[in-house]
């Protein structure tokens, strides 16, 4: 392969992820996953997680 194939195959791939749908991901405010609550189980495949705010305001989550 020479440079010249190289920068061909590199913009087919940068044109192709142009292209893509962008695949949409959910958000949830942390108010409302958290229901207003300091901490709240999630269950998960049944492993429970436990999902917190910190006295720093930030988000842990814990098995």
């Amino acid at each position: 392969m020479n440079t010249n194939d190289a920068i061909h195959q590199r913009s087919d791939v940068t044109e192709q992820l142009a292209v893509s749908p962008k695949k949409e991901i959910p958000r949830l405010k942390s108010g409302e996953l958290m229901q207003h609550k300091r901490e709240v189980e999630i269950d998960h495949e049944g492993r429970i997680y436990r999902l917190r705010i910190t006295q720093l305001n930030k988000l842990i989550l814990t098995a």
